[in-house]
């Protein structure tokens, strides 16, 4: 791990950390009391899950920021980190590890990245989202304040993008393809750098890839191409899409059903509900089949501003709009 000098840096004023450690990304900000960002910075992977270098990636992230922003560890007041597959009390003792750095000794607020997703797109207010990329969930905030996951009731929506690639080579290995799908397994073919199905048939009966955090890490780099084969026409992968988005939006249907109101804030956050096909399955299936009105919202702010914003307000730190503004520019 490189060794940042941060013990020579400035001590003139208070900051806060806002940590995104997503599946793929660690994102960093360094921001002043008053939401103004000092410095950013991105590195690998912050879930062990995902990862094996998570501690040094987050680490890295943490430190290079403080440089960057030319403070010392001292200056830090608070730090909020929302960590990628944080779902067990287990969790938190690898979680703990990764913002465990000598001299970092301030209030520290560790928790799922679904709930700075929430708190940045709702500025911590009620509101349902819905976050598919590297990994899934759905999580909400009522109007009691209450903290809900639609793994609390064990429903899990495979809409990630590695299951959506699962999905697709399963259903090519199998046949299930016509005229509409040959872009996509071309595509397919050498995305995985074979020339014909039988060799990837052959690739799976050795199981892709023997090391599982890299199986599925290629999997998932291999998404954009299902949901942009949906936006294309492709029957497999809209077939592919299409279950995935009646299980994100029975989630969201879940979550909605705790909230008081008939009308509930949605926002969406991740690369597979970026693709156009996903994001209108799942706006146009809430409001033809569901009780309540789903109000769908772009985020007011970033993942890692939401994590900033927190840190402020565990801090008892006076919200403005000034303040929201400044956090914006993240």
């Amino acid at each position: 791990m490189k060794k940042w000098e941060v013990g020579s840096m400035s001590s003139r004023f208070d900051v806060v950390l806002g940590i995104d450690g997503g599946g793929t990304h660690t994102r960093v900000v360094v921001a002043d009391m008053e939401g103004n960002k000092l410095s950013y910075t991105e590195k690998g992977a912050s879930s062990i899950k995902k990862d094996l270098r998570a501690v040094e990636n987050v680490r890295e992230a943490i430190l290079e920021a403080l440089s960057l922003a030319a403070c010392n560890v001292t200056n830090v007041k608070g730090v909020t980190a929302g960590i990628a597959g944080l779902d067990s009390v287990e969790d938190y003792k690898w979680a703990e590890e990764l913002i465990r750095i000598e001299g970092l000794n301030c209030p520290k607020w560790i928790v799922n990245d679904a709930v700075i997703a929430q708190s940045g797109a709702f500025l911590m207010k009620p509101g349902i989202v819905v976050v598919s990329g590297t990994g899934s969930i759905i999580f909400a905030v009522n109007e009691a304040g209450k903290e809900i996951r639609n793994f609390d009731f064990h429903q899990y929506a495979y809409s990630a993008a590695r299951f959506l690639s699962y999905d697709v080579i399963f259903e090519i290995l199998s046949g299930n393809i016509n005229e509409t799908d040959q872009k996509l397994v071309n595509q397919v073919l050498s995305f995985w750098n074979v020339k014909e199905i039988n060799e990837l048939r052959l690739l799976g009966l050795e199981g892709f890839i023997e090391d599982d955090r890299e199986r599925n890490k290629f999997f998932g780099q291999m998404g954009s191409l299902v949901t942009e084969a949906a936006n294309d026409g492709s029957e497999l992968a809209r077939s592919v899409c299409d279950r995935s988005i009646h299980q994100l939006v029975v989630g969201v249907e879940i979550l909605g059903s705790c909230f008081s109101s008939d009308v509930v804030p949605v926002a969406y956050i991740g690369s597979v509900l970026a693709s156009p096909y996903m994001e209108t399955g799942i706006t146009e299936s809430l409001q033809q089949r569901s009780r309540k009105i789903y109000e769908v919202r772009e985020p007011v702010l970033s993942a890692v501003s939401g994590a900033a914003l927190m840190a402020l307000a565990n801090l008892d730190t006076q919200i403005t709009d000034d303040t929201i503004n400044n956090l914006r520019k993240v």
